[in-house]
């Protein structure tokens, strides 16, 4: 059985992302990407025997009953397949758990979550999750749609269109978010301290997924953003890592706001550039006397290698979520980084991606995320070693007090 990891996003995290290729928000994410995910190919495998006390009778006879009684009262008709009808179930049974993150993905669904990882997609460019059973924004991607409408982290969005979100699933929400390139989608937005809703039109655009930008300011502060964690994230941050040190710089901004997360294997490997080996970055919780996995770092260690002593500080936000915990989580409490920013989402839950049919999955919440010293990432997120509060007049006028503070910090200040 091969397993693939995805962190993501959660809230993405099924932190998920919101346009055509994500939930790595987005969605990368882009929806319906929590931080991480497993994925395990069960193709022609037996299944075995259940053993249920359940009462099936039920079932199907509220199965006959639609049959034989349904009419359908839209102007378009549709024709429901047998099969629509097992799909239908089966996301039911899903939604019993009450777990937002634990879904099914029927053909059709699957096929637009394969998209989505793919990192370039057509929608607004936002990462969603579920926050207190609400739709939530975990972030804007950078130069997207949405970012430039004015979607701020932390926003809930309460309609699209006409429609209220109080009763729609993370999947159902980006279905009407998306739509064909250069046709608009209106958000009615709830937003922290502002008394009345928000109406924002944002226009649909082809979105392409950033992952990395590298920045030396006049100061010498050298600083990294990392907007995802994708399969190329590893071999870019390596190559980011390789021009900070030809900098000559020592002091060193890791940039991880607005990050929804992505692949557990990218985030274990970026840990390990700072932790020695055998350092936890982070571990596993599961229920049913499971015994979770410690996953620990490679050890790179390059700055103590190279015997350069580098200061370093991680910038995080709500919209830093799920494999942005992890390696916030993993510097900070390794005693190799200063946090500085706003409390993380908290989407500390594990995925497991699971094949039902060749072309549908089963989407399974089996673990939770603990940092290095036991702390539940999904209970209270990441708080910072230093919280430093961004506002929408910050925002609006250019200004950055994250980033200043840390530059302080780094300086000495």
């Amino acid at each position: 059985m091969n397993k693939y990891k995805l962190q993501a996003v959660g809230a993405v995290v099924f932190i998920i992302a919101i346009g055509g290729a994500f939930w790595l928000g987005l969605y990368f994410g882009y929806n319906n990407r929590p931080a991480v995910l497993k994925f395990a190919g069960v193709a022609g495998k037996e299944t075995s025997t259940i053993q249920t006390k359940a009462d099936f009778e039920p079932f199907w006879k509220a199965w006959s009953i639609l049959n034989e009684n349904f009419v359908d009262n839209s102007t378009t008709s549709q024709t429901i397949t047998d099969q629509d009808k097992v799909w239908g179930a089966i996301t039911g049974l899903a939604d019993s758990f009450g777990d937002p993150y634990t879904v099914f993905m029927p053909p059709e669904q699957k096929a637009r979550f394969d998209e989505d990882i793919a990192g370039n997609f057509g929608g607004v460019g936002m990462e969603v999750g579920i926050r207190d059973d609400l739709i939530t924004i975990i972030a804007p991607l950078p130069d997207s749609p949405a970012k430039k409408a004015g979607i701020l982290v932390g926003d809930i969005v309460a309609k699209i269109g006409a429609t209220s979100t109080v009763d729609l699933s993370l999947d159902q929400a980006i279905k009407f978010i998306r739509g064909p390139k250069g046709t608009k989608v209106h958000l009615t937005i709830v937003r922290g301290k502002v008394s009345q809703p928000i109406e924002i039109d944002v226009v649909r655009d082809t979105i392409v997924v950033p992952t990395i930008e590298t920045k030396q300011l006049d100061n010498g502060v050298y600083v990294i953003s990392l907007y995802n964690f994708s399969a190329q994230s590893p071999n870019l941050f390596r190559d980011a890592l390789e021009k900070f040190l030809r900098s000559g710089s020592d002091k060193l901004i890791f940039d991880l706001r607005g990050n929804p997360g992505g692949y557990l294997e990218a985030a274990i490997d970026i840990a390990s550039w700072f932790l020695p080996e055998g350092k936890t970055v982070v571990s596993e919780e599961r229920g049913k006397e499971k015994t979770g996995k410690v996953y620990k770092s490679k050890g790179y260690n390059v700055f103590e290698r190279l015997g350069r002593k580098v200061k370093v500080v991680v910038l995080v936000d709500q919209g830093s979520a799920s494999a942005s915990e992890i390696v916030a989580g993993a510097l900070s409490e390794n005693g190799v980084a200063t946090l500085v920013g706003q409390k993380t989402f908290g989407k500390g839950s594990v995925q497991e991606m699971i094949s039902v049919t060749k072309d549908s999955s089963l989407k399974v919440t089996i673990a939770r995320w603990l940092t290095p010293n036991g702390n539940s990432i999904s209970h209270s997120g990441i708080k910072p070693d230093v919280a430093v509060e961004i506002t929408a007049d910050d925002l609006k006028a250019g200004r950055d007090p994250q980033k200043d503070r840390a530059i302080k910090i780094l300086l000495g200040k």
